[in-house]
């Protein structure tokens, strides 16, 4: 599948008209549902396929971001055989206790993986987190930037954003058919 058409199923397969109640507390009526497409076997291999380009040079681990990073860093681990971390928004309260489960990710090269990307506040948070651990981190792949300021938040913290689409991307892809 061309990345064009990757594109085109992406949008299609999450793209939902309707009214929906927005974290802000908005009301919309359009929703992006990113889960729909991460679900999708076809589709997400595919999206693994692409990434895999992307992955940076010297990558030992694979942190997917709690909870859409999470299939995808599968997806690139089976892809590429790098091995892959799963990353809560905090430490379990029991049991071992870790913000990252897997593999044991101190003085590792670590790339963050995240589905949707629209401020990178959460990634910085999960980036400082997986340093007070030990990992070193200059780098975050996401299959989709919302082009809303995500970029420019993760450079202001150091981290190089690197993206298969853009929103734009996903809306031109689908402008001919629409």
């Amino acid at each position: 599948m061309d990345k064009h058409t990757l594109a085109k199923e992406i949008y299609n397969t999450a793209h939902l008209d309707g009214e929906f109640k927005l974290r802000s507390g908005k009301v919309s009526n359009e929703y992006f549902d990113k889960y729909l497409f991460e679900s999708n076997p076809k589709i997400l291999e595919e999206v693994a396929n692409y990434l895999s380009t992307l992955i940076p040079e010297g990558t030992e681990i694979l942190a997917g971001l709690e909870m859409g990073g999470i299939p995808i860093a599968t997806a690139l681990s089976l892809k590429t055989g790098i091995p892959a971390v799963y990353v809560r928004k905090k430490a379990k309260e029991y049991g071992t206790c870790k913000l990252a489960e897997g593999i044991d990710i101190e003085g590792k090269n670590v790339c963050i993986i995240e589905d949707v990307v629209t401020t990178g506040g959460q990634i910085k948070l999960s980036a400082k987190d997986l340093k007070e651990y030990g990992a070193k981190i200059k780098y975050v792949l996401c299959v989709i930037d919302r082009e809303q300021s995500g970029k420019e938040n993760l450079d202001e913290a150091g981290l190089v954003l690197h993206s298969l689409l853009t929103m734009s991307d996903l809306k031109a892809a689908t402008a001919i058919t629409r």
